[in-house]
């Protein structure tokens, strides 16, 4: 097993779990970490709703043993409350700081943060420098290719990140305008890994143990992060583990083995949020575990209507019936 690190934080060189606003909540960590996830970065959390006292943001920095090595992730456009807000998230130990620079959707990009940022470079160095002026924690740095396909300045930024202190920097290779449609531009994680010197990530259209070899050999990133190529698939990353520990990858679960793993996630979620949100949340979960079985659309309509574990139960048992 190969290691890379960051900081003082030693990594194994598989695949990381990757920062999804509510997705990769700790029920969802739990799971792809359990199956061998080298690293999990949380959901983002706001720089000013830390420094204003908002509970449910502070929330979000929550750090198990289990989880570790494990980054949590702040957001925000200002370098003064980016640094109150670094000092707030040392009180959760987690192992990695990580800035968010890469976030799309239009309530973030409004107030000037996430991959709004990526038009504004200096405020961006500065926001780096003050998070790791205020800490002894690693910081690092999630990016995006570019805001748009005429300005991809993903290299620039990744050099700003660096001279202002960040210990590795994580790309996804679409454009702000691209969202999650089309494919991630891989030649911009390599073009950032010829750019600098810390640890580069690379994230993008990753869903396989080929394409995670692929990503690696054609960029040669640090460490491959995975986001939506995990949806209903935490065992992803134990196939990854496998084959980089010269093991013949785990085959895929049959359909009793993905209700189980799907059984174990929600009853996660139940756990941390209670029954009523989680078997609320668990119904996207659920349909991206059964994403691509015989019926999937029918039971999608099912299990948008679950409201206990027992009504789960029960769905699986006839699930699992009707199949065998």
């Amino acid at each position: 097993m190969k290691y890379i690190q960051i900081g003082n934080v030693r990594i194994e060189k598989t695949a990381a779990l990757a920062p999804m606003a509510s997705v990769a909540d700790k029920a969802y960590r739990t799971m792809a970490k359990g199956f061998g996830a080298a690293y999990c970065v949380g959901e983002m959390a706001s720089c000013k709703g830390l420094v204003y006292s908002d509970r449910k943001t502070a929330e979000l920095l929550s750090v198990s043993e289990f989880e570790r090595p494990m980054g949590v992730q702040l957001f925000g456009a200002e370098p003064e409350f980016m640094e109150k807000a670094v000092k707030i998230a040392e009180r959760y130990s987690p192992d990695i700081i990580d800035i968010n620079a890469g976030c799309p959707m239009p309530k973030i990009v409004c107030g000037g943060a996430g991959s709004a940022l990526m038009k504004t470079p200096k405020i961006f160095g500065e926001l780096v420098r003050a998070a790791v002026e205020a800490t002894g924690i690693p910081v690092t740095v999630k990016i995006r290719a570019g805001w748009d396909e005429n300005s991809k300045n993903a290299v620039e930024m990744a050099k700003i990140a660096e001279e202002n202190g960040a210990a590795a920097v994580a790309v996804h290779g679409r454009t702000k305008e691209q969202l999650y449609a089309g494919n991630a531009d891989w030649n911009i994680i390599k073009a950032v890994k010829q750019s600098v010197s810390v640890p580069v990530i690379g994230n993008g259209d990753v869903k396989s143990v080929e394409d995670c070899v692929r990503m690696y050999e054609y960029t040669g990133c640090d460490l491959v992060m995975i986001g939506r190529g995990s949806y209903g698939r935490p065992w992803l990353f134990g196939q990854i583990r496998d084959y980089f520990s010269g093991k013949t990858p785990r085959f895929e679960p049959d359909l009793d083995e993905k209700l189980n793993i799907m059984r174990r996630h929600i009853a996660l979620l139940v756990e941390d949020k209670g029954e009523r949100t989680g078997m609320k949340e668990a119904r996207r979960q659920a349909a991206w575990y059964i994403k691509g079985i015989e019926g999937a659309a029918a039971l999608r309509n099912r299990f948008g209507s679950l409201n206990t574990l027992a009504d789960l139960d029960e769905l699986i048992s006839e699930i699992s019936g009707n199949a065998n």
